[in-house]
């Protein structure tokens, strides 16, 4: 790893969100994706219901949240990435661990929005989180204690009973796949800390390999439970399942840095993203480094798109996974170029 860059090694000067022209959110001009249809609003009701009730019945929710759960749109995600889910309580589930994640990372990690969460200190907090998903085996006193400790916290809480409802709707493998997927964004999460606690700017493919772990893979490999059978974990281990469920999940983290630019740009300029990687690699303007960025998305989308192909080909079973990951692929595109409660473009076409 090269030396750490200095803050100044981020373009932009400190007031850049503030001057920066932004638009309406829609699809980004020139990103490859694959329209949907629009969420079901009634299904999406249903889904938020259940899960506002949930989340309210376990007190999940921290007091800088209010206002936020209906903003986030969790039942409207999930019902646009899931579109063939079997039924509504698998649905839901997969609504419980997107609150879930988001409420570990706001809380845990997220500086910058006022929920507790800070770099330094965060391992320790991560591999308790882990625990509430990969329990704790010791002395029967021990364990008692750790699960107090588990339902005394929030986050914790809510990485727990988010697994057991999942779990009541997938199978012992679909559950540990969830799990050991968690463990890799947590390393993610870690990364990314570092990286921001010494100031370090990382270069463009130092942090696309942060992102294949920060990112959303618990989400997409569990569309097979959701949507109501099972990948074999024989099949689901080989490497060209597992080399275009990571581009999946690559193409939709990179929509996420696109959509997300000037969100947070307001809330900490110096955040990273890969349009301002791609503008202190390349010592360009964040204009430039964007479109790059688009053009890094599209690649990776076009690489998901012909080889799922051609797996797909190979089996009814993988033809079936294939599709359940770029219909979250889609969906989730959908959910980004809409909400307008959370996203906005920068005016740069």
């Amino acid at each position: 790893m090269s030396t750490p860059a200095s803050p100044a090694a981020l373009p932009g000067p400190p007031d850049l969100a503030r001057t920066l022209r932004t638009r309406r959110t829609g699809a980004i001009p020139g990103l490859r994706y694959r329209p949907v249809a629009p969420a079901d609003p009634a299904k999406a009701a249903e889904v938020d219901a259940r899960l506002e009730a949930w989340a309210r019945g376990l007190d999940l929710f921290p007091k800088a949240w209010s206002g936020d759960f209906s903003g986030f749109q969790f039942g409207r995600a999930v019902v646009l990435q899931h579109p063939a889910a079997a039924d509504m309580e698998r649905l839901t589930a997969a609504g419980k661990l997107l609150l879930a994640e988001n409420l570990v990372d706001s809380c845990y990690c997220e500086e910058d929005e006022g929920r507790g969460g800070a770099r330094r200190g965060l391992g320790g907090r991560l591999v308790l989180a882990q625990s509430a998903l990969d329990p704790f085996q010791g002395p029967p006193v021990l364990q008692e204690q750790w699960a107090q400790g588990v339902q005394a916290d929030g986050p914790l809480r809510s990485y727990h009973w988010a697994l057991r409802d999942y779990a009541a709707v997938a199978t012992s493998s679909q559950t540990d796949r969830f799990v050991h997927d968690i463990a890799r964004l947590h390393l993610g999460y870690l990364a990314e800390a570092a990286w921001a606690e010494v100031r370090y700017v990382p270069r463009v493919w130092e942090y696309l390999v942060m992102r294949q772990f920060n990112n959303f893979r618990p989400c997409l490999s569990i569309v097979d439970a959701v949507d109501g059978y099972e990948l074999p974990e024989p099949v689901y281990a080989r490497p060209e399942i597992q080399r275009i469920t990571a581009l999946a999940c690559n193409a939709t983290t990179i929509v996420n840095d696109l959509y997300s630019f000037t969100k947070e740009l307001a809330s900490d300029p110096t955040h990273l993203n890969l349009p301002q990687v791609v503008a202190a690699n390349e010592r360009c303007g964040l204009k430039a480094a964007y479109l790059k960025a688009v053009d890094i998305h599209n690649e990776i989308m076009e690489a998901f798109e012909e080889e799922s192909v051609l797996l797909a080909a190979t089996s009814p079973l993988v033809e079936r996974y294939a599709q359940g990951l770029s219909d979250w692929v889609a969906g989730n595109h959908e959910w980004h170029a809409t909400n307008t409660h959370r996203y906005s473009l920068p005016h740069y076409w």
